[in-house]
């Protein structure tokens, strides 16, 4: 049995994610293929356009054979953690022979080449690193120009490390890596638009486009050309009777947290400066939208994105100690938490329950007998932070709020 892993948002799902899970199967040889993907909140730091359960019945209609959910403590962190904890969970599974990843490169070795430096951190590039940032220079900055000082070979490289995707891909290889891992990394070469792109085009249109397409009140028969029959479907029955949610629905939610801790600070949250903690503190009386108060806080070493992150990270409350704890304890995973698979990969499944070295959770209400104390800590946050996305989806589309006791998992 061969097995490939996929890391995905699926936000939504469109005709680059449908030729990413075909590849990975024709690249690999597999049987199955298994999607680690982000539940209700993503990396951006935003709300999931359409909740966990329609986006996991969406992969499974075009490709996938079982999805699993990546918790929000990984699923809205910086490529690092993301990665982290994405691969420790498919790691530890024990049945994974390939992950399977988009860059826009499309060369692994160069990938590569970038983890190995990034893991090890050699001299000088280490004490270039610190120099730039005491220097006050960002981060991705900092580490372009220690790279081409310690390294001039790598100038014709450069543009890699600028790519979200390539971004990604290097810290997948520097994940498994880390772990020491038999997972093989296998790369594919992202087509269509940019990840970037805002406005629909003819071939591959990014999800970022299907978006706004859908947030500017374009018919969803106009985004058919863009989606998998089967995603288009899964979409449209959603939307009959949800509404899609976005970063300003959560305004108020967030707006209250910050009032309410503002006399003590938001160090305590990941990625939470004290610098940014006392910007976030001077400006909230200014606070009209989650969205409004991004623009007002970036700066020229804070993007829109990265801003927008640490918000979530306080609105969900994410702290640091969370995070290192999260990381102390079995290397970033706890658990598998499924949230549906087809039938015909039910052989899946029995190989992972007799090689998995963490608990895979089927059932929620089995969770507590299943669980460590630290996992069962993850799984009480993460249920929570399900919650706060319920409670809002609940108010906009005029119905009672969904617990996730009562959510069955999905069987194609």
């Amino acid at each position: 049995m061969k097995v490939c892993a996929v890391i995905a948002e699926y936000n939504p799902f469109h005709l680059g994610h449908a030729y990413h899970l075909q590849q990975a199967r024709a690249l690999t040889g597999a049987d199955y293929i298994i999607v680690m993907m982000s539940g209700d909140f993503v990396q951006r730091g935003d709300p999931a356009l359409v909740d966990k359960y329609a986006r996991a019945r969406a992969a499974l209609s075009c490709g996938a054979d079982l999805v699993l959910e990546l918790p929000a403590c990984y699923a809205t962190s910086s490529a690092e953690y993301f990665a982290r904890g994405a691969v420790s969970i498919l790691d530890r599974l024990g049945v994974v022979d390939y992950l399977c990843f988009g860059s826009e490169c499309g060369d692994l070795q160069t990938l590569a080449q970038f983890a190995d430096i990034f893991l090890e951190e050699p001299e000088p590039y280490k004490k270039i690193l610190l120099e730039k940032l005491k220097l006050g220079y960002s981060y991705p900055t900092a580490r372009s120009n220690a790279l081409l000082v310690a390294y001039p070979k790598l100038a014709s490289d450069i543009t890699v490390i600028s790519s979200a995707n390539n971004i990604l891909g290097i810290e997948y290889i520097k994940a498994l890596h880390r772990r020491r891992s038999s997972i093989h990394p296998v790369n594919v070469l992202r087509m269509g638009s940019d990840h970037r792109d805002r406005y629909l085009g003819t071939f591959q249109s990014s999800a970022r486009a299907l978006r706004q397409a859908i947030q500017s009140n374009r018919s969803l028969q106009e985004l058919q050309s863009q989606m998998p029959e089967g995603a288009y479907h899964v979409l449209a029955e959603y939307f009959a009777k949800e509404q899609p949610l976005y970063q300003d629905d959560f305004s108020a939610i967030l707006h209250y947290k910050l009032l309410s801790e503002q006399s003590r600070g938001y160090t305590d949250y990941l990625d939470i400066s004290p610098d940014l903690s006392d910007k976030i503190r001077k400006y909230v009386y200014q606070f009209t939208s989650y969205s409004d108060f991004c623009d007002l806080l970036k700066s020229k070493d804070m993007t829109y994105t990265r801003i927008s992150r640490c918000l979530l990270h306080i609105l969900l409350s994410i702290t640091k100690e969370n995070m290192q704890f999260y990381l102390d304890n079995q290397d970033a995973a706890s658990y598998a938490r499924l949230l549906g698979f087809r039938e015909e990969a039910k052989p899946l499944l029995t190989a992972i329950d007799r090689n998995t070295s963490i608990p895979l959770i089927t059932k929620m209400a089995d969770a507590d007998n299943l669980l460590t104390p630290e996992g069962s800590y993850m799984f009480r946050r993460e249920i929570q932070i399900t919650d706060i996305y319920s409670s809002v989806q609940a108010a906009k589309s005029g119905h009672k709020m969904y617990h996730e006791y009562t959510r069955p998992m999905i069987v194609l």
